[in-house]
């Protein structure tokens, strides 16, 4: 139980007093009247005596009596209504709420904190009031009357007469079989005459002339003058007398009833609606209750609403109309009590009390209490006083007390006034009075004895009940507690009499004494025990004493208290105690919130919500309703539904008190605001038919770091290009879209008339749909105006301003059960400044009825919309997005601090042109190497010129938009006629203008000037262009990004330029693989008598798997692109020109090429390449004009920025590195052939011609290059070697492959030779050895001819020969001198012989150093030797 303000040693002796009656005359009432008083009020204060009394016993002996009270009362015939007192009762509860601003104890039990008030004071008040309406009954006297007051004025004709007059009366009232109430304790009561005299009005002699004659008549102790009212009323109150009544009468009686509720009088009994407000969970029975729409089946806690007639006190009897409580209410609020009275005054009524007690009552009471004992002892056969009982009473042979069960319900038997065992019960009763405890217990010891053998059960009880009081509050405390006398008066009150009132006053003391002993736990039991049907005020307190006896033990039971906090506030809340149901609920959410026990949350939660709706506390209400719905709720969807329509219905309320007031939060549904993105721009128009827009930037990509970030290098590439190669300090990439992953540190920038679109994500986390109506954007615009003045004028209302920003409306926003769900939502600014997007503003409802999760068979209602809406409230939620957390300083890094997130602070700036870009026949599959013309088409759709268009992409190789034709017009066939059949052609490219075909090797090949007529594109106006596309050498699928950059004519300070993205997706299936391979030829001359001849193979292979329908490819041409080199002749020996390649088909190709002549040969800075076609087909394509040229730049370039491997890094002299750029140059060719074909497909039955070009690019001879991308084929895996790193300097020597092509050796000797071996049996061979310097400086020869073959096989194949004369030449051969040796071979009998057996040793004759390798020839020389 709480902490109470009185001790139990206080409280009982106070709920027993002496009961004394008054009867007061007419004129005597309107005396005291004057003061707002009755006289038994006016007495009240001063009831209790201020100094201890003494008084003697039976026995003689003195007994002490500290702090005696007693209780003074007018006399009513009528025993108060047990409607009249449960009003009361209800009242004094109500009337009694916790001090605002208490300070409240905080428990701390193992997890929990709990914030608790220590004290009950309505619980105190209740028992208080319950004790003192206690209505009197016939098995005990404690509170029978034991003296009554006559009271008359002094100010009255006869008031001797009037004394008698009274003193009638109240022997009539107590004597008339007429009048069963009041009762008396004894028949003789104590007459008291007190002459009321009015100070101020009466006169006082004769005041004391009529004293003195009372005094003759009733003698000195029988009566009293007492003086009252000395000032008048209506004087002047200058001094402020204290008002002891106040705290009295605030507390009702039962004869002065009056309301002192709030408002309209809300007590009301179980049949009031409230009782339905508590069921929680089902949808059966909809009752509207108090306007709260209410769809829940009973509940466990629901108790049976019907309710019978005892237990309603809303009849017209005990409540007064509301007009009438509130007049009432209006009178009661300026009253002071006491007004006539001074503190002399006071003084007089307390001495009056005092003589009272001391000279009437307590005399009376010891001459009853001795008149009462010496009855007992003359009593059958008693011969001794009780002090000196037999030990046959107390100890003896006990008899052993049957148990209430075995006691037949004599509870109606009834004694007679002057039956012994109620005499012996007027004794005890009358000591207990005067605190004489020994003797009281003894008394009731002996009645409990005699009732129970008469099994007078009511009596018995009585007795039990009071001897058990008796005996803990004996001084010295001689026995303990007998608390199972209490439990058996309890439970035959309860159970035998059915007298629910006793049975409480029996709980009420015996919880105090318990809890007074420590013993919470027995105390909590006894008091949930008394909890009944009955009457839901008592359960309420009894259940929250029994809360607090558990919160109050050694070790808190805080679960327990909380649970029966709970039951108490349902039962408050039956019995229409709003504010104290809110109380329990409120302090057992304490213990249950954010402990996973969600269910139980959330019926608290709802029930809060409830509570706080019907006492009008709508945030609080707002507030607990909220906390259902967004919490992870365990609900079913039902009842989540029923929660939802709740809160709707509060909210509803809320916002019509306050419609002009600011929108509020609404909880549902989640917004992940971290989620938010933000798009700048109109959307992606979709395909028309053959025409493609650019896919550009929309919400529906995904976002790719990766992608993002290769736009961006494409962004900073195009940009650097605009400014002279230099990337601006102030570039920052264009955002089109901002999320999570992007940037958002700065103010993004939008353009006027271009709308903003922010897709918010929602996420409903209830089982029932959420319906958004009016879903909006809310924002405030601050807009800027030309002249240069800022207008800080801030437009918050979304109607406010549809002229600067028009904002796009949702009519219908569904999210199903626990979807996540997008919604975008556009804004239109009309005018320039900064906007500030704060956040959506949406009507939040749900679905009438269950209604099928898509929408469909949804109850037609009154919205317009194709969902049916129950009822929505309008509210708003903020967007608040957290930026990233900052981790740069040390500071940052020591504490969380995040930097700013300004995505949704856009600055509207001017208007920029707006690019579109349609794709016009693209193919979305090729062939590799194919060749497709598409057209490409710009629009400008804004309101301003836009130029300076160039597009930019990481693979140029895949199109083009044609070259400046008109510079490269191929010339005429006979225009080279030592070429046969071919067409040679030189480009001219400068690498400043990038002109023609846009390659330079200074600038960037991946910007391309988009070749735009006048290099403007006006507002409206659209241009076409042709692109032409080559399937990229890899097969597979292709993502090629494009980026178009644009700028407007008029220079913005804000936005420099525009972008616009395209990604191209094509798919390309193999075709043909091209490989080659150069080496020199070995007949030194030519036509026109030059060495520097070299042969190139190609083959040419189908590896088509003619998935495309692809019949057969025809090479149709082969073109060579060189600055030194280009084809002369095929040496094929087909003489079919027309190559055909079927399926898996391969093809060989033999070419000779010739140097270029002088004038032909560019220069290196000039860039000129010479062009030569070889034709097989019937037409000439002139590989030097675009789009074949162009296409073969593009794959060059690209071929240009792959890493060349670097022959020598750390070389120690300069001129080590010159002879290795020498002897590298040897070996070096850059011819470049172009294979162009032709491919016939039969697509849909119809034949298909389609066209492509491969190249190759040969760089070094006698290495094999390809036309597709070779596969790095993964090393082997080797073991783990550890080894000491030695000086890893790189060998600066050249490799013998590259020392080989130093010179070129060539034999000249005829094929056959006949020789008459019978007549000579030597055979000498005259031979040619030409040596040709290959490089452009002097080297050094030697030719060694002791060279013999070693290898076994060598000697099998080819049989021994020998040279003859001079075995070793040494010789020096200037740049590119060819030089020739004269020398004889001996061979001595016929056969095959291979002469390629001399050797060549080669160094640069300039350099100390020595690279010496043997040059071998490259094929072999076999001459066959014959007899004749």
């Amino acid at each position: 139980m709480a902490q109470c303000v009185q001790s139990v040693q206080e409280l009982i002796p106070d709920s027993f007093v002496p009961c004394v009656a008054a009867l007061c005359s007419d004129e005597a009432e309107r005396l005291t009247r004057l003061n707002h008083l009755s006289f038994a009020e006016l007495l009240k204060p001063f009831s209790r005596l201020t100094s201890e009394v003494h008084m003697r016993d039976p026995n003689n002996q003195l007994h002490v009596i500290k702090n005696l009270k007693i209780a003074v009362s007018n006399i009513t015939t009528q025993p108060p209504q047990p409607g009249a007192i449960r009003k009361l009762l209800n009242d004094v509860v109500s009337g009694s709420q916790p001090a605002e601003g208490l300070v409240a104890n905080v428990i701390t039990a193992g997890d929990y904190d709990l914030n608790l008030s220590a004290t009950t004071p309505w619980f105190e008040s209740y028992r208080e009031t319950f004790l003192q309406s206690m209505p009197a009954s016939d098995h005990e006297f404690l509170n029978h009357y034991l003296a009554c007051m006559l009271v008359a004025s002094s100010g009255e004709a006869e008031p001797v007469e009037q004394f008698s007059k009274l003193s009638q009366e109240q022997h009539r009232i107590q004597h008339n079989n007429d009048y069963s109430y009041p009762k008396w304790f004894i028949p003789n009561t104590l007459k008291y005459y007190v002459l009321l005299h009015d100070v101020s009005a009466g006169d006082e002699q004769r005041a004391e002339s009529i004293y003195e004659e009372m005094k003759q008549k009733y003698g000195t102790q029988g009566c009293y003058l007492l003086k009252i009212n000395s000032r008048t009323s209506n004087r002047a109150s200058d001094e402020q007398i204290p008002d002891p009544w106040s705290q009295y009468l605030q507390k009702n009686s039962i004869q002065n009833q009056e309301s002192y509720e709030d408002g309209p009088c809300t007590i009301t009994s179980n049949k009031n609606s409230d009782s339905n407000l508590l069921s929680l969970d089902g949808l059966d029975n909809e009752v509207k209750v108090d306007g709260l729409p209410n769809n829940f089946r009973a509940h466990p806690l629901q108790l049976d609403p019907s309710s019978d007639s005892s237990n309603s006190i809303d009849g017209p009897d005990h409540v007064k109309s509301t007009s009438s409580l509130h007049e009432t209410k209006k009178a009661n609020a300026g009253i002071i009590h006491g007004a006539c009275l001074t503190l002399t005054d006071h003084d007089r009524i307390r001495q009056f009390i005092q003589e009272f007690t001391f000279r009437g009552l307590l005399p009376h009471i010891e001459k009853t209490i001795r008149q009462l004992n010496d009855q007992l002892i003359s009593r059958k056969g008693l011969s001794r006083s009780l002090f000196s009982a037999t030990k046959k009473w107390f100890s003896g042979s006990k008899v052993p007390e049957k148990s209430v069960n075995e006691l037949k319900n004599t509870s109606g038997l009834l004694y007679p006034p002057e039956a012994p065992e109620l005499q012996i019960r007027k004794m005890a009763d009358l000591c207990f009075l005067v605190q004489h405890y020994d003797l009281a217990y003894s008394c009731y010891h002996t009645a409990k004895k005699d009732f129970l053998n008469d099994q007078a059960m009511l009596y018995a009880a009585g007795a039990l009940e009071m001897a058990a009081v008796s005996a803990f509050l004996q001084p010295g405390a001689p026995r303990p507690y007998p608390a199972h006398y209490m439990d058996t008066a309890i439970q035959t009150y309860r159970d035998i009499c059915k007298n629910m009132v006793l049975a409480e006053r029996c709980v009420l003391l015996s919880a105090e004494i318990l809890k007074s002993q420590g013993k919470y736990s027995e105390a909590a039991a006894l008091l949930i025990r008394l909890t009944s049907e009955d009457s839901d005020l008592r359960s309420a307190l009894l259940l929250e004493q029994a809360a607090h006896c558990f919160i109050n033990m050694k070790s808190p039971m805080v679960r327990k208290y909380a649970f029966h906090m709970i039951l108490a506030g349902h039962r408050f809340s039956k019995a229409g105690q709003k504010k104290h149901a809110l109380r329990c609920y409120c302090q057992a959410m304490q213990v249950y919130k954010g402990k996973g026990w969600s269910l139980a949350e959330d019926h608290i939660n709802f029930t809060i919500g409830r509570q706080s709706y019907t006492l009008r506390q709508l945030d609080n209400a707002v507030s607990a309703f909220r906390h259902i719905l967004i919490n992870e709720s365990k609900q079913s969807a039902a009842q989540q539904g029923a929660f939802l329509r709740e809160y709707l219905y509060v909210y509803k309320n809320v916002s019509q008190l306050s419609p002009d007031g600011p929108l509020p939060q609404l909880p549902l549904p989640y917004i992940n605001s971290s989620a938010t993105r933000v798009f700048f721009g109109h959307d992606r128009r979709p395909a028309d038919g053959e025409k493609q827009a650019a896919t550009h930037v929309s919400l529906d990509q995904e976002y790719d770091s990766e992608s993002s970030q290769q736009w961006r290098e494409l962004e900073e590439q195009v940009v650097s290009v605009v400014n002279r190669g230099v990337l601006p300090s102030n570039f920052h990439p264009t955002q089109y879209c901002l999320n999570s992953y992007s940037d958002n540190s700065r103010f993004p920038l939008a353009v006027v008339e271009e709308p903003i679109t922010v897709e918010v994500a929602f996420r409903n986390p209830l089982k029932v749909p959420l319906l958004l109506t009016d879903l909006s954007l809310l924002w405030k615009f601050q807009p800027k105006y030309v002249s240069g003045k800022d207008n800080e004028e801030v437009k918050e209302l979304v109607k406010g301003e549809p002229e600067m920003i028009g904002t796009e409306v949702i009519s219908e926003f569904l999210i199903n059960s626990e979807e996540s769900k997008v919604a975008r939502l556009k804004l239109f600014p009309h005018h320039i400044g900064e906007l500030h997007i704060l956040g959506v503003v949406y009507n939040l409802g749900t679905i009438q009825g269950s209604v099928a999760v898509d929408g469909i068979g949804a109850l037609p209602g009154c919205h317009t919309g194709k969902h049916s809406l129950s009822m929505s409230v309008r509210g708003r939620q903020d967007l608040e997005i957290q930026g990233p957390r900052l981790n740069n300083t040390k500071e940052e890094k020591t504490s969380i601090k995040y930097g700013p997130d300004r995505r949704l602070d856009p600055i509207i700036t001017e208007e920029m042109p707006l690019l579109e870009v349609f794709f016009i026949h693209f193919p979305t599959g090729l062939l590799c190497g194919e060749i497709r013309k598409a057209y490409v088409e710009f629009v400008n759709v804004s309101k301003c010129p836009l130029t300076g268009l160039k597009v930019v992409s990481k693979r140029p190789e895949f199109f083009t938009f044609g070259g400046n034709t008109a510079v490269l017009t191929p010339l005429s066939p006979s225009a080279s006629e030592n070429c046969n059949s071919t067409s040679v052609c030189t480009a001219l490219v400068s690498s400043a203008s990038s002109v023609d075909f846009g390659i330079g090797i200074g600038s960037q090949p991946e910007v391309i000037s988009v070749p735009l007529p006048d290099t403007v594109l006006l507002p409206g106006a659209s241009v076409q262009l042709p692109m032409w596309l080559r399937g990229p050498d890899a097969e597979g699928v292709h993502e090629i990004n494009f980026l178009f950059y644009y700028e407007s004519v008029k220079k913005q300070p804000k936005i420099r330029h525009r972008i616009l993205r395209h990604t191209a997706v094509i798919c390309t299936s193999r075709s043909l693989n091209v490989r080659a391979t150069v080496c020199r030829s070995n007949s030194l001359e030519d036509e026109e008598g030059r060495g520097g001849n070299m042969l190139v193979f190609v083959d040419v292979e189908n590896t088509n798997t003619s998935e495309a329908g692809v019949k057969e490819f025809h090479i149709v041409q082969v073109s060579s692109s060189s600055k030194h080199w280009k084809l002369q002749k095929s040496v094929n020996l087909s003489e079919n020109k027309d190559a055909k390649l079927a399926s898996r088909e391969k093809g060989k190709f033999c070419f000779k090429a010739t140097q270029c002549k002088e004038e032909e040969v560019a220069t290196e800075a000039s860039e000129k390449y010479t062009f030569a076609d070889i034709i097989f087909g019937n037409e000439q394509i002139v590989s030097s004009a675009s789009p074949c040229a162009d296409f073969f730049y593009r794959s060059l370039s690209s071929e240009l920025k792959k890493p060349q491997a670097q022959s020598s890094m750390h070389t120690e002299k300069q001129s080590v590195e010159d002879v290795m750029r020498l002897i590298q140059k040897c070996n070096e060719v850059d011819l470049n052939i172009v294979v162009l074909w032709k491919a016939y497909v039969v697509e849909d039955s119809k034949q298909l011609i389609l066209e492509g070009q491969h190249h190759v690019v040969l760089r070094t001879i006698g290495k094999e290059a390809f036309s597709y991308p070779q596969k790095q084929e993964p090393p082997e895996m080797e073991l783990l070697k550890f080894f000491r790193p030695e000086n890893t300097t790189v060998s600066s020597r050249p490799s013998a492959e590259q020392l080989s092509n130093l010179i070129k050796t060539s034999l000249h000797y005829p094929e056959s030779f006949n020789h008459p071996f019978h007549q000579k049996s030597l055979c000498l061979v005259p031979v040619t050895l030409l040596l040709s310097n290959c490089s452009k400086a002097n080297v050094d020869v030697i030719v060694d001819l002791r060279h013999k073959t070693t290898s076994p096989e060598a000697l099998e194949i080819h049989g021994s020969f020998t040279w003859l004369g001079q075995t070793q030449y040494k010789l020096q051969l200037k740049s590119q001198e060819i030089h020739s040796l004269q020398l004889k071979a001996c061979f001595v009998h016929t056969g095959v012989y291979n002469l390629g057996t001399p050797r060549v040793f080669a160094k640069l004759s300039d350099q100390v150093t020595v690279f010496e390798t043997s040059q071998q020839s490259s094929m072999p020389a076999l001459i066959i030797i014959n007899n004749v």
